[in-house]
């Protein structure tokens, strides 16, 4: 399983995002490759992201649900 996690810069969410993955991956037992990434304007256009954090499970985003662009 692949996690990938794009993040603005700055983004105040990301230590919490890096517990909670690791919590979430270890109570379940499951073990996943996990990749944080800082996303400029481009990159969140070409995703299509919707917030800060947005993460993607097996390339489909699950969260955050909404309209383009980080805010």
């Amino acid at each position: 399983m692949k996690i990938e996690c794009y993040l603005s810069a700055g983004c105040g969410s990301e230590d919490a995002l890096r517990r909670n993955i690791g919590l979430a991956l270890e109570l379940e037992g499951i073990s996943a490759e996990v990749e944080f990434h800082t996303a400029n304007e481009e990159k969140t256009l070409e995703l299509g992201l919707t917030g800060s954090p947005s993460v993607f499970i097996g390339g489909r985003q699950l969260q955050p649900q909404g309209a383009v662009g980080f805010s």
